[in-house]
């Protein structure tokens, strides 16, 4: 039976702060089972992995290696198409460096995109010559697949879009462009750091060639990790982001041979005690249910969406609800974004994100220099989002204009 939200807010220690947590775009706040899983590591079995063969070090092995099978089991991949990472950034870096993009090449993205999934093209514009263009969107923040399929030329290698915008909350149509991009023969890379643990993702479904996502966000994991997902046929082309101890199968003066796929990704002494706990994390979050996650997000959503009501209050992003993942980003006339944000931690000890939110580019689609935005997880409450919107209304009302 599903994790009732009772029973996952008293296994989380940090609310009992008394905060009202709407950040989780940026991190979500650990469950003790999580910590616990760390603890015991560093508790019982703290040695490092794949570097001898007594009982330690065999089992902190052991347990490093199945979260590759629980995040697997989380997108619907197979254990050996997931590489760790440190967080997104790195995952997206991992194929932007790794695909040996020429002068010449092509990479289609958005102006939507998050800066680790626009600023490592970029740096292969101007380092090798790779040509990137970036398709323009609607003003609700949507990608036309239509406007993707037209970018689409003989020297396109690569499409990247990000399924859930961080900056307004938009869940694009990443299965049609992942259809497109099958049809013309051409990679297909997700950004998925606000989707994977706060709706269904399969990867087969997607189509996609590649997939990044954190472990500290929707899967409720510690900060420091993430993961790639790359089709099975597809991981043996990346070359690997760094070399050295730990990913060798032989080294001699002026040479060397490297262990396969996907531990060639995890060159020095990787997190051991964080992919353990996201290991647990993930079983944590399939124990809720990702679809009870996604529901009771989107039931939370539609809650906070009454600001859109209020005088003075612009809500950016998509109108309908399906085509929202579980942020809402706004601003209110006559206030600073960063005003208003420190108002609601002051006023109610509401905490929530404010700024450009890594997506510049974003910004100047809408006009803007920056939004307030709240963001929920399965853990929120009803009490806290009424909380939430009678304080915004408040502001709005006697300091907005």
């Amino acid at each position: 039976m599903a994790k009732s939200v009772e029973e996952v807010r008293a296994e989380i220690p940090f609310l009992r702060t008394g905060t009202i947590y709407l950040d989780n775009a940026a991190t979500t706040p650990t469950p003790q089972p999580v910590i616990d899983a760390m603890l015991e590591y560093f508790s019982e079995y703290s040695g490092n992995i794949g570097r001898g063969l007594h009982r330690v070090t065999r089992r902190a092995s052991e347990a490093f290696e199945k979260t590759r099978e629980k995040l697997a089991r989380v997108i619907n991949a197979k254990p050996g198409e997931i590489a760790y990472a440190k967080n997104t950034t790195e995952a997206i870096n991992i194929v932007a460096r790794g695909l040996k993009l020429r002068k010449g090449d092509k990479v289609v993205a958005t102006v939507l995109e998050h800066h680790s999934n626009l600023l490592p093209w970029q740096r292969l514009e101007r380092e090798r010559g790779v040509k990137l263009e970036l398709v323009q969107v609607s003003r609700e923040c949507l990608i036309d697949p239509a406007a993707v399929e037209a970018a689409i030329d003989d020297k396109t290698r690569l499409i990247t879009t990000h399924h859930v915008s961080n900056a307004v909350g938009s869940i694009q149509p990443v299965e049609e462009i992942g259809k497109l991009a099958r049809e013309r023969g051409v990679l297909y890379l997700i950004d998925a750091a606000q989707s994977v643990g706060h709706m269904p993702v399969d990867v087969r479904k997607l189509g996609c060639d590649f997939l990044a996502a954190p472990g500290h966000k929707g899967l409720l994991g510690p900060q420091g990790t993430g993961f790639l997902y790359a089709r099975e046929d597809r991981l043996a082309e990346l070359e690997p982001l760094l070399v050295g101890g730990g990913v060798v199968e032989l080294v001699e003066e002026h040479k060397y041979d490297l262990v396969k796929p996907p531990q060639i990704f995890d060159a020095g002494t990787p997190n051991i005690p964080g992919f353990i706990g996201l290991g647990r994390a993930c079983e944590y979050v399939l124990d809720i249910g990702v679809e009870q996650i996604a529901k009771r997000e989107r039931k939370l959503t539609e809650q906070m969406l009454d600001i859109s009501g209020f005088e003075r209050v612009e809500v950016y992003g998509p109108h309908e609800l399906k085509r929202r993942g579980s942020v809402v980003s706004f601003n209110i006339s006559g206030l600073g974004h960063h005003d208003v944000a420190s108002m609601l931690d002051e006023l109610a000890r509401i905490a929530v994100r404010s700024g450009h939110h890594c997506a510049q580019p974003t910004m100047h689609h809408l006009g803007v220099e920056g939004t307030v935005r709240a963001s929920v997880h399965y853990y929120n409450l009803e009490q806290e989002i009424e909380k939430f919107t009678t304080t915004l209304e408040q502001i709005a009302r006697e300091l907005g204009g």
